[in-house]
This record gives structure tokens, sequence and C-alpha cells, in this order.
């Protein structure tokens, strides 16, 4: 048995989600932020790796801020697994933009670790995706956009 339990888990990855979705539809990601620990590591393959949470909040803001990545307001859980011996998690987020004005769904996936520290904290998260499939995604949202918008 792993230091925390399955239900632990099962409870903070949803805590995780529901912040997400919070910071996401508000565009305010200082309590998304706030969910890791003081010395966490963040590995992102397109903008590098962030050590603590400052650094994890100063650069998701500013990534989320910056055009077309502030059109994204969804990052629904397609699906997870937990690892309850190592306290770790791998989950599908669709990373989803904003409605383009003609109802169609533009989102893309990635694969996230998160390693949980405890008392609702994560000590690190990977993200691993293929940022030309985001490109297309993201073209093809703009495209729907200039059409339906």
């Amino acid at each position: 048995m792993g230091q925390f339990t399955r239900d632990e888990l099962e409870r903070a990855f949803a805590h995780y989600q529901e912040v997400a979705a919070k910071a996401a539809a508000a565009n305010e990601w200082r309590p998304w932020a706030d969910m890791f620990t003081d010395d966490a590591e963040y590995v992102e393959h397109h903008y590098g790796v962030f050590h603590g949470r400052e650094a994890i909040y100063r650069w998701i803001t500013e990534t989320m801020h910056t055009p077309p990545n502030d059109e994204m307001n969804a990052f629904p859980v397609e699906w997870y697994v937990i690892d309850d011996h190592k306290g770790w998690i791998v989950c599908c987020i669709q990373n989803r933009m904003r409605d383009p004005g003609d109802g169609s769904v533009h989102q893309e996936a990635n694969w996230s670790l998160l390693k949980y520290a405890g008392d609702d904290r994560w000590s690190y998260e990977e993200d691993i995706y293929n940022p030309l499939e985001f490109g297309e995604m993201i073209k093809g949202w703009f495209d729907a956009k200039a059409v339906g918008g």
C-alpha cells in the first residue's frame, strides 16, 4: 500500500479538476497554481520546466492570457488511471477552445502525469502532447471563427 489511499487520490483529483475548470472559466490561475507544493516541478515540453509554485503561477498566467491560448476555456478529463502505490495519476486532458460561434468543438489532447503530495497539493506535473496537432486544431478553430463568429 502507498502513502495515500485510493479514496484520497480520487478526491484530490476531483478537486484538481474542479479548480482547473473554475480557473479556465474565469481565466484566473492563482487557485490552480496554489494546488502545487512550494517546491513543485512542472514539466511542459513546449514551454520548459518550472520550479516552484510561483514559477508555475507566472508561467500559466502569462501563457493563458496570450492569444489564442486565452480562448481555451475548458480542460475536461477524458480518462485517468490511478497508481495508488506511487500516488500518481496519469490522465488525458482535452484542451478545448471557446465555441467559435458555430457550435463546433475544437480541442486537442495532452497526457499528464500528476504526483500527489498530500493535503490537496501536487508536487509534480508533466504534460505531453504534439504541438503540431495543437497547431492544426487552432487553425481549424480560427477557420470556424472566421465563418461562424
